[in-house]
């Protein structure tokens, strides 16, 4: 799948999951893009490397990955949420950010590259760079162009 394919496949439901839940569509698709490799390595239709915690009750998969620990790359085990299609992953992601407090200055924010930037400080990865790689997918596929009404 081309990033174009991907985009034109995922864009509509990010642009509705915008609309109800204000995560705005062009971070919606970067960060589905970066986490799943514009949707060619996503185990269980999980796009954004959601792990599945002790408050998910729903099906999952046991994956290695990459966490960035004490400023070294590690690799671990984890659980990760699974989900039935792509936008199960995607309203999950929505709701995920909005049910978890720390997520919440993210939500003050006017526009894409900003809400990345303020998940980012709140902790949605490990990864030092982070917001910087999202906002380079925003960038790059002007997904900015999601966000407009």
């Amino acid at each position: 799948m081309t990033p174009q394919q991907f985009i034109a496949a995922i864009a509509p439901a990010a642009r509705a999951c915008a609309r109800t839940a204000r995560v705005p569509a062009s971070v919606t698709v970067a960060q589905a893009a970066l986490e799943s490799g514009w949707g060619l390595h996503a185990p269980g239709l999980n796009l954004f490397g959601i792990k599945a915690d002790r408050f998910w009750h729903g099906p999952f998969t046991t994956q290695l990955t990459h966490e960035v620990t004490d400023g070294r790359v590690v690799q671990v085990t984890a659980r990760f949420r699974a989900y039935e299609n792509w936008l199960g992953s995607i309203d999950d992601h929505a709701a995920f950010l909005i049910r978890n407090p720390r997520y919440k200055p993210a939500f003050a924010c006017t526009n894409g590259p900003a809400f990345a930037t303020a998940i980012a400080r709140c902790g949605y990865s490990t990864a030092p760079t982070y917001a910087a790689m999202v906002i380079a997918i925003i960038r790059a596929h002007h997904l900015t162009l999601l966000d407009v009404a």
